[in-house]
């Protein structure tokens, strides 16, 4: 394929000059002196990768000990009896990975719905892949430096001097409590450091993009030492507006993490971390992907010539869209090693998000002005845990966890003067040139008591089992104003303008839970390098409540409530390592049941002018397969790494499923329709990722090399009712960069020109069920080239 704008497949597109002041902001921030004198003091914050000289890449090539925190204290990553991935910060700057939607090209089992920062999810193996629900949390965790993020959106920045990421798969309710029965995504970011660390770097591509990010870290005294990292991105777009030929899905996100690390003595150490991020965007603009007739009549019936054919990547809409994002946060970690070696930690976190959004209904007349909805959220958490030494018969970890949030959002629709032929099929006056909004606010408290511990039964065979208690109250209350604007109305048409949208207030709705999460686990160390396990486990994920109007009017407030997710697992599994330490192979069984699915859609129901929310217990889902990851050194400057997975994922009961459009949309459509026996949303039954690196060594300190990856993904159900109109076909990227690395003075330049989606595959990362029975769809990033130069120093 060509590009889309040019005759020539691989012409930068629109390559804008860099924002100078950014890059002047970033360089003067990696040249600033550190305010300390360095020493030989050893001691340092968490290590950090640093410039790789050309002798130190002369040395035998072996795998490293990977450490990870997957169970509250540090081991190494073979030695754990629990499927998880880990990738090294190094990894994700080298596959020029920076972005959520993107890590499901490099994990097994993951599977990221992404719309914009609101309508993001992060499945594993197949479980939670559900459009944003703001009374709901995810049934995968996703942890910022232990501090678990209460929205999925909170996830959504650019990932910024990360250390390692860990993706644990299966309930985790144990140690990581709130909410993971599919699994946690645990994101570490790189420490304030003693030793000087500083690095600038720039990039710029196709499609107008830019990106300048910058670091420094080192010692402010003796005991006290302080990093800082900033970004900035942006982009035109690849979304193109016929109505105006403007580009839509670009815009600009920039952050700063600042942080400080005070450790006086090897017996303490404290970890204060502030963050700030902020994205002004078009993005949530989707291409119309399919709909039912209806919706191709209405819109002709306006006037509206909606685009027909997806893989243009283009939309014709006359209204605006646009996403505005601010959020940030602050954490305190305290370490504390008592005598008879234990470990005292104590986490407390603050974070917020402020969440405003523009949207259109995929048309290029004013049936619907703007719609959206606008959440304001806070979160305060408090973890405090202990961890007994190791080395004797018995070890274990406890402690306590509480957890506050406060989110309100407001719904808004603006109608404009088409909207009663559009959405009625008739002009009533009854929805034309009116503006409605509701309110929804939810307070969660949540308390935990845990404790997990280990019988080493033999010098190879261990015991592991866990317990936590958690205790769950969430008040909420949803409110519909009275219309305003329009002209007046009698007869059906206002009829019809108050049962849409005339006043409801839900009252006070409470729910009340107590939710118990279990580990049971036996390994067996058949030699030092092959580790076998097998585990029983339980979690529950608490109800939540739809803060939406939605079915409230005439179903009653209680139509607003879910009820919890209950999760069982079972996991038989192997760790290997061989050929002294150069290959890493490890492969799991695994088996899930779901009970009480929690799962949310939006659907136009017959006879109604509005998209219903519809959030339910979607019956009882099964999820069983084989996971797959290695990670292998064949040959000296040569880097592979291998994941995939097989992954069943089933409704074994879903009686009172939504109907798909090309059904609902019939005359005499049933209510509603059984999808037992189907695959779930999202769910994709093969994903396979490929990644490798290779690099030599020339003369002056010179070291070039080539990076390739390909990642692949069977065909998924797109929404809730499997519809065939929804469908997201399977597919597979490729990606690849060549550069070279340079010892320059006291530092390492890198510098390299890379490409992705080489192959210029259309694809899509979520579907959406729509207005008249249309379903749309977000649109992967089209292939893009670029440059970037790095200088570590």
């Amino acid at each position: 394929m060509t590009s889309r704008h040019s005759p020539f497949p691989f012409k930068p597109r629109r390559l804008r000059a860099p924002d100078y002041a950014v890059v002047l902001l970033l360089a003067l921030g990696g040249a600033l002196p550190v305010l300390a004198e360095e020493t030989e003091d050893a001691t340092t914050g968490s290590e950090t990768s640093k410039p790789v000289s050309a002798a130190q890449a002369k040395a035998d090539a072996t795998l490293g000990k990977v450490t990870v925190t997957a169970r509250r204290r540090e081991e190494d990553s073979q030695k754990v009896p629990t499927p998880i991935t880990v990738v090294g910060g190094e990894t994700l700057e080298t596959q020029r990975v920076y972005k959520v939607q993107d890590l499901q090209q490099i994990l097994p089992s993951v599977n990221v719905a992404f719309i914009h920062a609101r309508q993001s999810s992060i499945a594993v193996r197949g479980i939670g892949n559900n459009p944003a629900s703001d009374g709901l949390e995810g049934s995968a965790g996703v942890y910022l430096d232990n501090v678990y993020l209460g929205r999925p959106g909170m996830a959504v920045f650019d990932l910024l001097d990360i250390e390692q990421l860990e993706l644990l798969r299966g309930p985790q309710g144990t140690l990581f409590g709130k909410n993971t029965t599919a699994g946690v995504l645990n994101i570490s970011t790189r420490a304030p450091t003693f030793t000087p660390e500083r690095s600038v770097e720039v990039s710029g591509g196709q499609d107008g993009y830019f990106q300048g990010k910058g670091t420094v870290s080192g010692a402010l005294t003796d005991t006290l030492a302080g990093r800082v990292s900033a970004y900035r991105t942006r982009d035109d777009g690849y979304i193109k507006n016929v109505h105006d030929d403007n580009y839509l899905n670009g815009g600009e996100r920039q952050g700063i993490r600042g942080q400080l690390l005070f450790k006086p003595n090897e017996d303490f150490d404290l970890r204060w971390i502030n963050d700030y991020n902020e994205e002004d965007s078009s993005n949530g603009s989707m291409v119309v992907y399919g709909a039912a007739d209806r919706f191709w009549q209405r819109a002709a019936a306006v006037g509206a010539s909606p685009i027909r054919d997806p893989d243009r990547h283009k939309v014709n809409i006359n209204s605006r869209q646009h996403v505005s994002v601010h959020q940030g946060g602050s954490s305190v970690e305290a370490n504390w090693n008592l005598n008879g070696g234990y470990k005292l930690t104590s986490i407390s976190a603050y974070r917020y998000w402020h969440f405003t959004p523009a949207n259109d209904e995929q048309l290029n007349v004013s049936a619907i002005n703007n719609t959206g909805v606008e959440v304001h959220d806070r979160q305060f958490s408090q973890e405090i845990r202990l961890a007994s030494p190791t080395g004797g018969f018995f070890d274990y970890v406890l402690g306590a966890y509480a957890f506050n949030q406060n989110l309100g959002n407001k719904t808004f629709t603006d109608y404009g003067p088409l909207a009663d032929p559009y959405l009625l099929g008739a002009n009533l006056n009854a929805l034309n040139n009116t503006y409605s909004k509701a309110n929804g606010k939810i307070e969660t408290d949540s308390f935990a008591l845990f404790a997990q511990g280990t019988w080493h039964l033999t010098d190879k065979l261990d015991f592991t089992a866990g317990l936590r208690g958690t205790y769950e109250e969430k008040d909420a209350k949803v409110e519909r104003f009275d219309p305003v604007g329009g002209a007046p109305v009698t007869g059906v048409g206002a009829v019809v303008r108050r049962n849409q949208l005339g006043a409801y207030d839900s009252g006070d709705l409470s729910l009340y839970s107590f939710a118990p999460s279990a580990l049971l686990s036996l390994s067996y160390q058949f030699t030092d390098d092959l580790l076998g396990y097998a585990s029983l486990s339980h979690g529950e994920k608490s109800g939540g409540v739809n803060l939406a109007v939605a079915s409230a009017p005439t179903a009653g407030a209680d139509s607003l409530l879910v009820g919890p997710e209950r999760a069982n697992d079972a996991e038989l599994g192997i760790k290997t390592t061989l050929f002294d330490n150069r290959l890493q192979l490890n492969t799991n069984l695994f088996w899930t049941g779901i009970h009480g699915y929690q799962a949310t859609t939006l659907y136009q129901p017959p006879g109604s002018t509005q998209l219903v929310s519809v959030l339910s217990n979607a019956g009882s889902v099964r999820s069983r397969g084989l996971e797959f990851e290695a990670t292998a050194l064949p040959i000296r400057g040569l880097t592979l790494n291998f994941n995939g997975s097989y992954n069943d994922v089933t409704y074994l009961s879903f009686k009172d499923a939504p109907c798909p459009a090309e059904v609902s949309t019939q005359a005499n459509a049933p209510a509603t329709c059984d999808l037992t026996g189907d695959r779930v949303v999202g769910a994709s039954k093969w994903i396979a990722n490929l990644n490798g690196e290779y690099a030599w060594n020339l003369d002056d300190g010179i070291r070039p090399y080539v990076t390739g990856s390909y990642s692949y993904r069977s065909e998924a159900e797109g929404t809730l009712d499997n519809s065939d109109l929804s469908k997201i076909d399977g597919y597979g990227l490729a990606n690849f960069s060549v550069g070279l690395r340079k010892d320059l003075d006291d530092g390492q330049l890198d510098a390299s020109v890379w490409l992705k989606n080489a192959f210029d595959k259309d694809y899509y990362l979520a579907a959406f069920a729509s207005i008249n029975g249309s379903y749309t769809a977000s649109v992967g990033q089209p292939r893009t080239l670029g440059a970037s130069v790095r200088y570590d120093f």
